[in-house]
């Protein structure tokens, strides 16, 4: 019973920060949301499946590129 009261409360944790981050973004957007700007999660450097741009040019990537 204490477990699923800790996984409960980690989870309420958890998305009240989502919900505080969205409520204290500019129009609730998240920044940097493409996967192509990570080295990491784009090793091969594909183009990002939502925008269709290419790593170097996300760099100068805008919170409104992808509306």
């Amino acid at each position: 019973m204490k477990l699923i009261l800790l996984t409960i409360g980690l989870l309420a944790v958890a998305v009240l920060g989502i919900t505080i981050k969205i409520w204290g973004k500019k129009d609730g957007k998240f920044a940097g949301t493409c996967a192509s700007q990570s080295p990491f999660l784009n090793p091969d450097g594909e183009n990002c499946s939502f925008c269709g741009k290419t790593p170097e040019e996300m760099k100068d990537c805008k919170e409104n590129s992808h509306s």
